[in-house]
């Protein structure tokens, strides 16, 4: 499995933290924002594989990050990580363009996401 550059935005230090503990075997370089607009702002230089977005964040926040960076950069995968199991925030955050929806207390599953988009771009033995 190939290494990858993340972008964590999460207005929490400490919950970023846990992200990259639970990632670190699949992460290569890490990229931490604390609100939508750094993420915003640093999209362009940092180009990473995978954004892991918090919606409620203050001044931007995560849905509206999340339009703006695929409003420029169409293949950006980023997925939403959120507290909140909500349809509306889930309609909400596919509208904005994100790959994924992934509550908070199921982390693990960023794991299993992040590891079955690598099997599916792997070339086929022959």
């Amino acid at each position: 499995m190939r290494k990858l550059k993340l972008m964590i935005v999460d207005d929490h230090a400490a919950f970023r933290q846990v992200v990259k503990s639970l990632l670190q075997p699949l992460t290569a370089d890490w990229v931490e924002c604390e609100d939508g607009q750094e993420a915003v702002d640093r999209y362009p230089q940092a180009q990473p594989d995978l954004v892991l977005m918090d919606i409620e964040m203050k001044p931007l926040d995560g849905l509206q990050a999340c339009a703006r960076v695929k409003a420029r950069f169409p293949d950006a995968r980023i997925i939403i990580l959120t507290q909140y199991d909500d349809a509306d925030l889930h309609a909400a955050a596919a509208k904005a363009g994100a790959c994924g929806y992934v509550l908070k207390e199921n982390l693990p599953q960023v794991r299993q996401l992040i590891e079955a988009e690598d099997r599916r771009q792997q070339p086929a033995l022959r």
